[in-house]
């Protein structure tokens, strides 16, 4: 019993140690709890850290004001690109957003949303079901089926009242005109960096180039809000605005540049070529109104993009041809060396024994001695490669380097090529002067034109008219810049009249394609071989790059065109010529009327009326015709004048021709072309007899030119239509020499 009450008194003891022990630890914590609240509520810091400010960011929102990208206008300022309103479609699948059945939040019958839907969005109402029935999903989106959605198809959508469905407001890059200029313009898309918000970058052209001018510098809005996100009662906004991008004016113009498109598209569908590259330029200042290319894509869907992303009129070079020509043409009018009436031999020119001669054309024949103007317009090679013996091969390499072959441009677009200029060898000089071996950009080609068309000036290529700030209305413009002066102002004016010859002359090789009704046009065909991969050239008939460079009006050029055609597909009885001026005539006419170019008024006939030559010696009558704008022929090599015809007293119009009979040995003239009126003065004053076959104008006589002729001859005269001297023309054009170009 005693031991009982001994472990009694024992555990009462232990008992109270262990509250007392209790007591005092709780009372130090409630002691420490009571000096750290006392502390907190005297200094407001935790760690040294205002508990003010900690509450009121828990409370504090922000908000992106999203900046406005830049609207590039053409020079009119009709928009081109621009920022839209877009919406990305949403469905909420997660069931505790509904707090009232009546009136659920989420899609509660997916099978009728999917049907509805798939009527509105690309998706079929399989895959949309699919979407709507994720269960770990508590929201989903439908890809690019459910993005960039516009404002009509947002509002169908709402009508059919589906629960759950709803929509993002985003911004999307809108390109009103879709295919236009789209390699210059390029495009821009919506990205999303690690971290960063999504926003629009330029992915190519313009876009690209001045995307930084483009993007604008997004602002915010501060606020104290709820866990809703309700702004809280009186509290105070604090708002960042955003800088908008920077609005940009393109020199393109609207109407022009769809001129260009529709031509182009007419002849890609029509002829199906490799490749089409074309420019529309102002000569006087370098401002560049067009620009387009074939194959093209969609800026918005990128459609046609795999087929060529590149600019091509600035990043690819190329040999040009015989519109290469108009340069080696101004160069030697600028040296004094080209004579329009002295003659060479056409057909083939040889560089030395070792190598193969430098050939014309037609497979080599050439056409006999003709004069230089001839040559130009028949676009003869071997008459180009004795120019550049006149002018001299180093002065004719400076005149490339004035002319700035070789050199990129500067004009403000990305990957400009520079071209190439092959002149080490001897065949390279020669070659150069009609545009083979070198290659050049269609960008270098409108600035070289321009020193042609603007007396002497050459003109630097730009896109971009001015950039504007719409915050501080500030404007920074583009000047005209003049990039070099290869030409005197007299002449690029003798050029300009030569190279008018190559459409208006039979003998022209751009005589049948491009003059336009109402306004002179001078030009330069061209038609260029195509390196191989493996060496050499292509053959065949279509294998070429054809091309035509040309300014109108021609006294006082307003517009420079540049068109180019790789490889279009021909029928048997269509020229290369062809696809060219279908984009060439209907272009620049419809721009300068659209300009209001006013047409040139046709000159009146001049009406002459002859005197009596017979009072005259030969000479003098020959240079009397010449100086009244009437072409002498003459029949015998006396001085003395018998007779002519038309006779004394008759009236004439200026650019007919006027037979003299003189009492020398009568020899018959060359006839091709002359009309049947003209043949039958020759045989008047000549007493033969004539036999005439045909009608038109004269392609065969049985008596050669220069031959001795008597009285009572039989002269025989052959005649077809104008049009069937041209299909002939043509028809031994197509039969070309492989081993040159075609012009």
């Amino acid at each position: 019993m005693l031991r009982l009450l001994r472990i009694n008194e024992c555990s009462k003891k232990n008992r109270n140690i262990g509250a007392a022990l209790l007591f005092f630890i709780f009372g130090l914590l409630f002691f420490v709890l009571a000096v750290r609240f006392i502390t907190i509520q005297y200094t407001g810091e935790v760690k040294g850290q205002a508990l003010a400010a900690k509450a009121s960011q828990m409370y504090l929102r922000t908000d992106v004001l999203k900046a406005k990208r830049g609207t590039i206008y053409d020079r009119e300022g009709e928009v081109i690109a621009e920022d839209s309103a877009s919406y990305t479609l949403i469905a909420v699948l997660d069931e505790t957003v509904t707090a009232d059945p009546e009136h659920p939040n989420h899609v509660v019958d997916p099978e009728k949303t999917a049907r509805e839907l798939s009527e509105h969005i690309p998706l079929s109402e399989q895959e949309i079901y699919e979407l709507l029935t994720k269960k770990e999903r508590k929201q989903v989106e439908f890809g690019p089926a459910g993005r960039d959605l516009s404002h009509r198809v947002k509002e169908e959508i709402e009508k059919l009242k589906l629960p759950g469905i709803g929509f993002i407001k985003d911004t999307k890059r809108f390109y009103p005109n879709g295919i236009f200029a789209s390699h210059l313009i390029g495009y821009a898309q919506r990205e999303q960096a690690d971290g960063k918000p999504s926003e629009i970058v330029g992915k190519a052209g313009l876009e690209q180039s001045y995307n930084k001018m483009l993007t604008g510098k997004d602002g915010s809005l501060t606020y104290k809000g709820d866990v809703w996100n309700y702004i809280l009662p009186n509290s105070k906004k604090q708002i960042k605005e955003p800088k908008n991008g920077n609005d940009i004016y393109l020199t393109i113009d609207k109407k022009i540049q769809t001129f260009l498109e529709d031509a182009m598209n007419k002849v890609d569908r029509k002829y199906s070529p490799d490749r089409i590259l074309a420019v529309v330029a102002d000569p006087k200042t370098g401002a560049i109104l067009g620009m387009g290319q074939r194959p093209t894509y969609h800026p918005v869907t990128r459609e046609g993009i795999e087929k060529t992303w590149h600019n091509e009129v600035v990043e690819s070079s190329f040999e040009p041809g015989s519109t290469m020509k108009i340069f080696s043409l101004a160069a030697s009018v600028e040296e004094g060396v080209f004579n329009p009436n002295a003659t060479f031999p056409s057909g083939k020119y040889y560089i030395n024994k070792k190598q193969p001669p430098i050939k014309d054309h037609n497979q080599g024949r050439g056409w006999g001695p003709i004069t230089y103007l001839e040559g130009v317009q028949r676009s003869s090679n071997v008459g180009f490669a004795y120019l550049l013996e006149k002018m001299g091969t180093d002065t004719w390499r400076e005149y490339m380097d004035k002319f700035k072959f070789g050199q990129k441009t500067g004009i403000a677009l990305p990957n400009e090529a520079s071209g190439k200029i092959l002149y080490d060898w001897p065949i390279e000089k020669v070659t150069s002067v009609f545009g083979q071996g070198t290659t050049v950009t269609s960008m270098q080609m409108i600035q070289a034109a321009s020193a042609i068309a603007n007396d002497g000036k050459m003109m630097k290529p730009y896109v971009v008219d001015k950039i504007v700030d719409p915050a501080t209305g500030d404007v920074t413009e583009t000047k005209p810049e003049v990039s070099g002066q290869p030409l005197s102002p007299k002449s690029a004016k003798e050029v300009r009249d030569i190279l008018e010859t190559v459409i208006t002359s039979d003998n022209g090789t751009g005589n049948q394609f491009y003059q336009l009704d109402g306004y002179s046009v001078a030009g330069k065909t061209g038609t260029a071989q195509i390196a191989a991969p493996g060496g050499g050239y292509l053959q065949g008939r279509e294998n070429y790059i054809f091309s035509f460079l040309g300014m109108a009006p021609k006294d006082n050029p307003k517009l420079l065109m540049y068109v180019v055609v790789e490889k279009p597909k021909l029928k048997q009885d269509e020229n290369g010529a062809l696809p060219v001026s279908e984009i060439f005539k209907p272009v620049m006419k419809s721009s300068l009327q659209y300009l209001n170019i006013e047409p040139e008024k046709k000159k009146e006939a001049v009406i002459i009326e002859l005197p009596d030559l017979t009072e005259m010696n030969a000479r003098q009558a020959s240079a009397h015709l010449k100086e009244k704008g009437l072409v002498p022929v003459l029949l015998g090599s006396g001085e003395k004048v018998l007779a002519h015809s038309p006779k004394h007293g008759d009236t004439v119009i200026e650019g007919e021709r006027v037979i003299i009979k003189t009492d020398g040995k009568l020899s018959i003239p060359d006839m091709a072309g002359w009309s049947k009126r003209d043949v039958l003065k020759v045989a008047k004053l000549a007493e033969l007899k004539v036999n005439m076959v045909g009608n038109g104008y004269l392609t065969k006589q049985n008596i050669k030119p220069k031959s001795q002729v008597s009285p009572g001859d039989q002269l025989v005269a052959n005649f077809a239509s104008q049009a069937d001297i041209m299909e002939k023309k043509k028809s031994e054009n197509d039969k070309t020499d492989e081993e040159a170009p075609l012009d």
